[in-house]
């Protein structure tokens, strides 16, 4: 029997076996960002440890930075956390850590940064102090969030112990029908699969569509695999991963790199390997997705109607839509492309790459927001912003009405000083639960272009009819 890309690189990396499924893992790449990376490194310092290997450890300033245009040094997205910025500055000064701050011009959102400068690659072990360290995994990395106290143990020995997951392998198949992106059909899986469909595996994303997918689709694909409780999402490493990483920052580089390659192309699963469980998407029949409660699994095509809580039998979970209908305010039955919106918001690790300015920017070219929308972009990094720029992208997005912003996580979280606060917003983010965005602030998950075709109608609009797909 085969063996599968997870099994390989779990092997590659056990040091011990500790018993109950537990082995203690070798740690390939740390990244830190100032919220949690900070306390890390500032305990480590008062333990009067060093970092085990400084060479593998990298650090960014992206959550608690404020994104608005001349942000300064010690400018924050809800006006605290200045702490974590001073902290995060002064130790890696110290201890020899590099930086991407905000006058870096690699700074940007960690998990767009770390696979944007080679950071992270095929088969390496990476955490982070952040849920949406799986991102990664879309350029095969093996890579899981972690907490300070984790951070702390990495910084000190280049290990941690993790229990072993079951392997699934998800499949999207068939042709991607237009207006429809990545995001739509990891929304789509989680709504056949639930909120808690991943727990307990390492999800493998495979299939026809895959395999014709850009690195950039696969990062967004992997990014939500914790919201549905998998701890891991990962693509093996193909030739489409090797020339997205040829040439990046700190990618190898000469004999090293043909090293890397050679390795690389063992990675991908075996024809016979095994999984524990298996899914199937057919992707031509997924259309545009936007959620409508306060959970990922609560999903429907943009032009469906949101669902009656009394068909559903089972009381808990009557009772679960029923208070999520409650705190988004819509009815039963209420047509999606119905549900008028206050704010649109594009950013986050999930969906601001280069790639998803460009489907939003041919959405809004020509066109207006529609008024009274309050609506924002915020690039994924430094250098998106660069090249957006540089293609005239940010002048699409400010001509249309979009606010442009520099990059960080900005109002993916409650910041801003409460901007979304009891406002309804469709937002290219990850997470749509309750107060996620700002008090009482009721967020629509979707793709950008969704989010862009939104913002012009002044309502949950489907993207097909703007750009002539549907």
């Amino acid at each position: 029997m085969g063996t599968t890309f997870f099994e390989k690189v779990w092997r590659d990396h056990a040091i011990a076996d500790l018993g109950g499924d537990t082995a203690l893992l070798q740690v390939d790449r740390l990244v830190l960002h100032e919220m949690s990376g900070g306390p890390a490194l500032a305990a480590l310092s008062r333990s009067g440890r060093a970092p085990a290997s400084r060479a593998q450890v990298y650090a960014v300033i992206d959550h608690v930075i404020a994104t608005h245009p001349g942000r300064g040094p010690t400018d924050t997205r809800g006006g605290d956390g200045v702490d974590f910025l001073v902290a995060t500055r002064e130790h890696t000064k110290r201890l020899g850590i590099p930086l991407f701050d905000v006058d870096d011009p690699r700074q940007g959102i960690v998990h767009v940064v770390s696979p944007e400068l080679g950071i992270a690659l095929p088969g390496l072990t990476l955490v982070c102090g952040d849920s949406h360290t799986c991102t990664v995994g879309g350029v095969g990395a093996l890579a899981w969030g972690i907490g300070s106290t984790e951070g702390e143990h990495v910084l000190a020995t280049q290990t941690l112990a993790q229990v072993k997951p079951k392997t699934m392998r998800v499949r999207f198949e068939g042709p991607v029908p237009a207006g429809v992106y990545p995001k739509d059909l990891i929304l789509a899986l989680i709504g056949r699969i639930g909120a808690n469909g991943g727990i307990g595996y390492a999800v493998e994303f495979a299939g026809s569509a895959i395999r014709e997918m850009p690195v950039e689709g696969r990062l967004t694909l992997c990014n939500m695999s914790i919201e549905f409780q998998a701890r891991y999402g990962f693509v093996p490493p193909d030739e489409t991963t090797i020339a997205y990483l040829k040439g990046r920052e700190f990618a190898p580089k000469g004999e090293a790199w043909d090293r890397a390659v050679a390795y690389w192309r063992t990675l991908p699963s075996d024809p016979d390997a095994r999984f524990d469980a298996e899914v199937s998407i057919d992707c031509t029949a997924v259309r545009p997705q936007v959620t409508w409660g306060t959970s990922p699994q609560q999903v429907a095509g943009v032009d469906g109607r949101v669902p009656d809580p009394a068909a559903v039998d089972d009381p808990g979970a009557r009772a679960l839509l029923e208070r999520a209908l409650e705190y988004i305010r819509l009815a039963p039955g209420t047509r999606l492309a119905d549900v008028p919106i206050d704010a649109a918001y594009i950013g986050s690790c999930t969906n601001a790459r280069l790639s998803d300015l460009r489907v939003a920017a041919e959405v809004l070219r020509g066109r207006r927001v529609a008024p009274g929308v309050t609506a924002i972009c915020v690039p994924g990094s430094s250098a998106v912003r660069r090249q957006a720029e540089a293609e005239g992208l940010d002048r699409v997005f400010t001509e249309a009405g979009f606010a442009w912003h520099e990059s960080g996580c900005g109002l993916c979280g409650n910041g801003g000083r409460g901007q979304f606060a009891d406002l309804r917003v469709i937002s290219t983010t990850n997470r749509n639960f309750e107060g996620r965005q700002g008090p009482r602030t009721r967020t629509h998950l979707a793709s950008p272009a969704t989010v862009a075709a939104s913002a012009i109608a002044g309502r949950i609009a489907d993207p097909r009819l703007v750009l002539g797909d549907a």
